[in-house]
């Protein structure tokens, strides 16, 4: 889809040319398609309950193994490293095996490896639970995107920011379930285990859902290439998945600031309460979970292009204005904002990369992912370090430059080929 058009009404791939008038409407959804986006739905939702559960036990978890703060904090970098270490794999692993059964497979490792956390009983054996843990979500991040892109094609509308709204959702209830389950003191290691066979329920009720065949032969694309024409198409996309990687390190900083420093700077800066500090995230992630819901919506109206200006303005403008008062409300609203602006972001990067001309929408998706990464580990210290030197709201300044930065690269998300395929 262009930044202008709405998805064409041209016959299905399947179907000879002057079945249906030029005006009729795209056909609805077959039933094979509406069952492969309840697939996608369900990976989503399962990738994001699987570390959303731990996060409220790093306490417990730290206790159990006797860890300091800081040992923890080396322990917890180990998953971004796996991620950073694997990320690529998922091209050509998708290829081979197809990127919907890739990512189930990611699910039912992850049913054996979350439960795994409760025996760690140092930091040795932490590190390495959460190093398999930062592989399998790299490899099933792109993976799922993947098969996400190829349900989408079928749709010919926009459906991939309903993916990640659901990943935002699964984010929420595995975080409220670990919580509830702390409050009941269920013990770690018994949750983690359910958890672990949720995650295999999961895995299983994906598995025939999923669209058969490999990844493009669905589609009208060309062939996936082989060989020397494999190697030279990744040349040739390798400048725009750059850029598309540098737009969502971009959406990284807008993601991770919120979360990481939002709180610290309304106590430090803005004197606000506990309480009210941590309004800065439940704003900012509330808005990006309903942006995304509404973000297929409107990406179909205004188109691709439209809607990441638009996200640029919406992160930049109120945030830049808001440290400039003293209002603590004022900050609130602004990560509201910004939530909104960040929502299709992500999604629209993804969907970009996976429809350059010449490659395989696996590798342009895990490319794309594997540097995104890079924002969220290069994030947070370099706020810290302008909060250290400067002040936090100088740290989180960076979320203003991030939306000018979007609004600069808006143009890279123009798609090679649209939503239909074509």
């Amino acid at each position: 889809m262009n930044d202008s058009t709405h998805p064409t009404s041209s016959p299905a791939p399947d179907e000879p040319p002057g079945a249906r008038p030029l005006d009729a409407p795209p056909p609805g959804p077959t039933r094979l398609l509406r069952r492969a986006r309840t697939a996608v739905f369900l990976l989503f939702f399962a990738n994001a309950l699987a570390y959303a559960n731990i996060v409220p036990r790093l306490p417990e978890i730290r206790d159990h193994a006797g860890l300091s703060n800081a040992a923890l904090g080396t322990a917890l970098a180990c998953m971004p490293v796996g991620a950073l270490t694997a990320g690529l794999l998922a091209g050509p692993l998708g290829a081979r095996v197809g990127s919907g059964r890739l990512a189930t497979l990611c699910a039912f490792v992850f049913a054996l490896a979350v439960p795994l956390v409760s025996f760690a009983s140092g930091w040795w054996t932490l590190a390495g639970c959460l190093f398999l843990l930062g592989v399998l979500d790299a490899i099933m991040d792109a993976s799922m995107n993947t098969h996400g892109l190829r349900v989408e094609r079928g749709y010919r509308r926009s459906i991939l920011n309903s993916f990640h709204a659901l990943w935002s959702v699964g984010a929420v209830v595995g975080g409220l379930l670990s919580t509830l389950l702390i409050g009941c003191a269920v013990p770690l290691r018994p949750h983690l285990v359910a958890v672990g066979v949720l995650l295999a329920l999961l895995g299983a009720a994906v598995w025939p859902l999923l669209l058969p065949g490999g990844d493009g032969t669905d589609t009208a694309h060309e062939p996936a290439p082989t060989g020397s024409a494999y190697r030279a198409g990744i040349r040739a996309a390798l400048p725009s998945l750059l850029m598309l990687g540098l737009l969502l390190v971009t959406s990284s900083v807008i993601e991770d600031t919120p979360a990481s420093w939002g709180a610290a700077l309304l106590q430090d800066d803005y004197r606000a309460s506990d309480a009210t500090a941590g309004f800065a995230y439940i704003a900012f992630q509330s808005a990006m979970t309903a942006g995304r819901f509404l973000g297929d919506r409107v990406t179909d109206r205004l188109g691709t292009v439209a809607v990441a200006r638009l996200s640029g303005v919406l992160v930049a403008l109120p945030v830049a204005c808001a440290l400039l008062t003293h209002s603590a409300a004022a900050v609130i609203a602004a990560f509201a904002c910004a939530g909104l602006g960040a929502a299709t972001l992500f999604p629209a990067a993804i969907r970009a990369a996976g429809r350059i001309p010449g490659t395989r929408s696996s590798d342009g998706v895990a490319i794309v992912s594997w540097v995104a990464r890079v924002g969220f580990l290069a994030a947070p210290p370099v706020v810290g370090l302008l909060g250290d030197r400067l002040s936090l709201r100088a740290g989180v300044s960076v979320m203003v430059a991030a939306g000018l930065t979007v609004l600069a690269l808006s143009k890279v998300l123009t798609p090679a080929r649209d939503i239909t395929g074509s």
